[in-house]
């Protein structure tokens, strides 16, 4: 049997992203999932390697993902500041987990662990370590879960080049939704990238840049159920529209500093704000 590994790469997230589903689409195996319905199509699957060089070059913000730019800025502020670790209650019927939880206070036996502060700690100490990682899966109780974790571990390292100190990280994925997940968790994760660099400089004194971003996927697929919205949403923005366009009704991405953006992202924050004041 061949092994279906698809690899992409490019400048931005939103490039890659672009790519990644692209390749999926065409190149990808049928896959059955424990998700299907008996009427929906088999997923179209393939282990994905995604390498982004610049994570916060512009534009970074594709506009083919089914979702608002304010869901991206709820889910930065979800995962770098655990704003909805709080839906973690399993005994309801409600969250069992979220990354922030699992990557700031990894459950274990009768303590939790920061990963995030020993990786800023280590890196900071030795900034050449490859011991500088986190994960999420804890196997006395995720094996039993309807919804374990997709990402599984996080690892970074910072390069010296041209006199410039890069944090370059890698995130391990189980499985994803190529379509419907995967350009909020490039986005969410890039910006943790950037929340631990920026942590690190503040600790050395010394100015750390976000390098490049390196995604691997076990199990990359778009599910049956959303062939018709991925046709009717992405594949059309994909035929009708250019890459990147001042005029905004032309282009499938949009920067993150245009005046649209950062109105969603304003967006995302008054809704996290009016989250917390219902609480």
């Amino acid at each position: 049997m061949k092994a279906n590994v698809l690899y992409v790469e490019g400048k931005t997230i939103a490039e890659v992203w672009e790519k990644s589903v692209m390749l999926l689409w065409e190149k990808g195996v049928s896959a059955p999932t424990e998700y299907d319905q008996p009427q929906d199509p088999q997923s179209r699957d393939a282990t994905m390697v995604m390498v982004v060089h610049e994570p916060f070059s512009e534009p970074r913000i594709h506009l083919g993902f089914p979702g608002g730019i304010e869901d991206l800025e709820k889910y930065k502020h979800e995962v770098v500041f655990g704003v909805h670790d709080h839906w973690i209650k399993p005994e309801e019927g409600k969250w069992t987990y979220t990354y922030h939880q699992r990557l700031f206070s990894y459950p274990a036996q009768d303590k939790t662990i920061n990963q995030i502060e020993y990786i800023i700690e280590k890196l900071s100490q030795t900034f050449y370590s490859r011991r500088a990682q986190a994960i999420t899966w804890v196997p006395s109780y995720d094996p039993q879960t309807d919804d374990p974790p997709c990402l599984q571990r996080i690892w970074c390292r910072l390069f010296v080049e041209n006199g410039k100190t890069y944090l370059r990280m890698n995130t391990h994925w189980r499985s994803r939704d190529a379509y419907r997940a995967a350009y909020m968790n490039l986005f969410g994760l890039t910006e943790l990238q950037k929340f631990i660099a920026d942590e690190i400089s503040k600790k050395t004194g010394k100015e750390i840049l976000v390098g490049p971003y390196v995604d691997i996927t076990d199990s990359y697929h778009i599910y049956g159920c959303n062939f018709d919205d991925f046709k009717n949403r992405f594949l059309k923005i994909m035929s009708e529209r250019e890459f990147y366009n001042q005029d905004r009704l032309k282009s499938r991405t949009i920067r993150s500093d245009d005046p649209v953006a950062i109105a969603g992202f304003e967006y995302g924050r008054e809704l996290l704000r009016n989250e917390k004041k219902s609480t």
